[in-house]
């Protein structure tokens, strides 16, 4: 298998959201594959557990910030995004 280069964590927390999930996927291919050395595999997986806490502190600032616009009365209110909205049948 090609060699895989760590991240620091000042590269981490500089990659964009997108990159950060791919990164993510490549070191969980590469640990499911099996042919990893354990030292390797570690390294790995502690990569692995930063780019997710990253990633999800993304998601958490985005949730934050996201609104949603409703009509009432006739107007366009702001009301803050609520994950529950979504998921109401």
């Amino acid at each position: 298998m090609d060699k895989i280069e760590l991240l620091t964590d000042d590269q981490i927390n500089a990659l964009a959201f997108e990159q950060a999930i791919e990164r993510l996927e490549n070191i969980v291919d590469r640990l499911e594959s099996g042919n990893v050395p354990l030292e390797i595999a570690i390294d790995l997986f502690q990569e692995g557990m930063k780019l997710a806490k990253r990633c999800h502190k993304k998601l958490e600032n985005i949730e934050l910030k996201i609104e949603t616009l409703l009509e009432e009365d006739g107007e366009i209110i702001k009301k803050p995004f609520e994950y529950e909205e979504l998921h109401k049948e």
